[in-house]
């Protein structure tokens, strides 16, 4: 028995997008943001005045209180459209899709537009020619903060400093490279292969900062021009986040764009589903899985089949993109969903964030884009499948979409991991702050990251003690960093280190 008609005031379609990039002028995110909106909803003109909601990606690179009311009062659009920001984290673009699909699909709105933009290089040539930061208008009443704000990091990881994501992903790394059984070399080699695909796309895509296609040893070899940056990465194989570059969609209903006359560009929105990592990276039980992007995959298809009517699954994906700061983030993300990293599908459609760009928080706005573009404009019969997949802080936040070329037969459904998130949150390891005796302690996870001349710097790990709890320690003095500089980091997890009483510090266990 086939399923009943929908309502077309409560189908979420994604209905156009657009993009920037800026090489030359120094602009500021409003303007970007401006300009990609502009684009965006030149393709969909009878909508303009019909935006209920204008939400935007956290910003980085301005302290203005007001960005989205900065670019209602740019575009010019109604004053009732509703204004806010979103917390940090790359999944927020995914999040806002979401979230702005199932308030259509309970009827609550209508056109939203999601918006997001990074002016890092013009702020960094501002403050190299001593420019005035652009601190954004300080006049307008404080936008609507939306999103998770729990705190990315606990007293364990504050401890030792470790907060950067890019000290943080390596760890992720050595625990995949010690399965792999590689040593530090052999892991690069293999890093670069995954990776040289991504360049192969963003050199084709006509808003990638980096338009140029790397050969695997070209990223995994490390040179001047190729540092490593924090073992076992090389420059190229690490997020970029100093561009210029915007992107924004808009969400509506399939009634909004009949009544534009824009159906015809409709691309679905079948599914969504998100859920988190244990937050603190120290408490979780295994740093080389992602339990969180694992349960949103399960529930994102069980929507999607409930939506369409039929089992659908990863292999049903035509086109995808999925998250990829580091590799550490797409080879967990590939791990969770049942991808192989050699997919023939690609893994990308836009060249990834060390090649297209990795503008803040707003990378996945711009992946939305262009794999809703490629579903819009695609050659064939029958229903296109596309994913997305966002990650925010250390693979910690999660969000994945699903878009068709056809509308899901039962309509729009967000995935329920409730039950998922439950059993995350309590598999969290207890931690354990210092000792007041030495002891010895398992390495779980290690990194090591070295200065611009190639210095080790800093070498944090992630160990367990002999009663099951972790700690985030790292290095006693400067002989301990030193020594690490020609250790296989890879060959140390497994490995034992000797905690030291009081604070939490590690020597070798060979000291």
């Amino acid at each position: 028995m086939p399923p009943p008609p929908l309502d077309p005031d409560r189908i979420p379609v994604v209905i156009a997008s657009g993009q920037a990039i800026e090489r030359d002028a120094l602009v500021n995110p409003v303007d970007l943001m401006t300009r990609a909106c502009e684009s965006a909803l030149a393709d969909v003109p009878r909508l303009r005045d019909r935006v209920d909601r204008l939400s935007v990606v956290d910003v980085l690179t301005r302290s203005g209180p007001s960005p989205a009311t900065e670019v209602v009062l740019a575009l010019g659009l109604d004053d009732a459209a509703h204004r806010e920001v979103t917390t940090v984290g790359g999944n927020s673009p995914q999040w806002l899709v979401s979230r702005a699909a199932a308030l259509i699909a309970e009827g609550s709105s209508s056109v939203t537009v999601i918006a997001g933009a990074e002016a890092q290089r013009s702020s960094r040539i501002r403050k190299a020619h001593g420019i005035p930061r652009d601190e954004g208008r300080t006049d307008l009443a404080l936008d609507d903060r939306v999103g998770d704000d729990q705190p990315a990091w606990g007293p364990a990881e504050q401890a030792i400093a470790l907060l950067a994501p890019i000290h943080v992903y390596p760890l992720f790394e050595s625990v995949l490279a010690a399965r792999a059984g590689h040593d530090a070399a052999a892991h690069r080699r293999a890093l670069g292969a995954l990776m040289a695909p991504f360049t192969a796309v963003a050199a084709a895509h006509p808003f990638a900062w980096f338009p140029e296609e790397r050969s695997a040893e070209d990223i995994a070899t490390p040179s001047p021009a190729n540092r490593i940056v924090c073992e076992p990465y090389t420059k190229r194989m690490t997020a970029f986040p100093g561009t210029d570059q915007a992107a924004a969609v808009v969400v509506c209903s399939l009634a909004a764009a009949r009544q534009a006359g824009v159906a015809d560009r409709a691309v679905y929105i079948w599914a969504a589903a998100e859920a988190v990592d244990v937050r603190f990276i120290a408490s979780r039980p295994d740093p080389g899985r992602s339990p969180a992007i694992e349960a949103a995959g399960h529930a994102l298809f069980a929507s999607a089949s409930l939506a369409g009517g039929r089992t659908v699954g990863i292999d049903d994906i035509d086109r995808m993109d999925i998250y990829s700061c580091f590799p550490s983030a797409v080879q967990l993300t590939a791990g969770a969903l049942g991808l192989a990293l050699d997919d023939p599908r690609g893994l990308t459609v836009t060249g990834g964030l060390p090649y297209f760009g990795g503008p803040g928080n707003n990378y996945s706005t711009h992946a939305i884009a262009t794999l809703t573009d490629l579903l819009r404009t695609g050659s064939g019969t029958g229903t296109r499948l596309g994913l997305a997949t966002g990650v925010g802080w250390y693979v910690t936040k999660n969000a994945l979409g699903l878009y068709g070329s056809t509308p899901p037969p039962a309509g729009f459904h967000r995935g329920d991991t409730t039950d998922a998130q439950a059993a995350i949150d309590a598999s969290a390891v207890e931690t354990a702050p210092s000792l007041d005796e030495p002891e010895p302690a398992t390495v779980v996870a290690a990194t090591m990251w070295r200065d611009g001349d190639g210095t080790p710097a800093g070498a944090p790990v992630i160990a367990r003690l002999a009663d099951g709890r972790h700690m985030a320690l790292a290095p006693a003095d400067h002989d301990v960093v030193a020594a690490m500089g020609g250790t296989d980091i890879p060959g140390l997890v497994g490995g034992t280190v000797v905690v030291q009483a009081g604070e939490p510090r590690y020597r070798l266990a060979e000291d």
